[in-house]
């Protein structure tokens, strides 16, 4: 008997939280994630860079979705120079020296 009183109390309580996510719709955690409200006041500064949730703030350096596809030539993701800086010089028989 008290098996099957488990069990129950277990469905309830994992079928709980799969419902609420269900039943939620589309949220946005901050106003301005939502595409809708980018041309409200609140999105624009200087109202939104108080509580820093401008759409500029929310992406971090990635490409804004307002623009749209990148054009061609253009990329999303900044390339990046793998190549050691001219001051570090490796030595044969030691590691890079890189003194300032």
């Amino acid at each position: 008997m008290r098996d099957q009183k488990l069990v129950k109390y277990l469905l309830i309580i994992l079928a709980l939280p799969l419902g609420l996510a269900m039943c939620s719709g589309d949220r946005f955690r901050y106003p301005c994630h939502d595409p809708a409200n980018w041309d409200k006041d609140f999105c624009k500064p200087p109202i939104c860079d108080v509580t820093r949730t401008c759409p500029e703030h929310i992406f971090k350096g990635q490409r804004d979705p307002r623009l749209g596809p990148p054009k061609d030539g253009q990329t999303q993701t900044p390339t990046q120079n793998f190549a050691a800086p001219s001051a570090c010089v490796a030595q044969p028989t030691q590691g890079a020296n890189c003194g300032k």
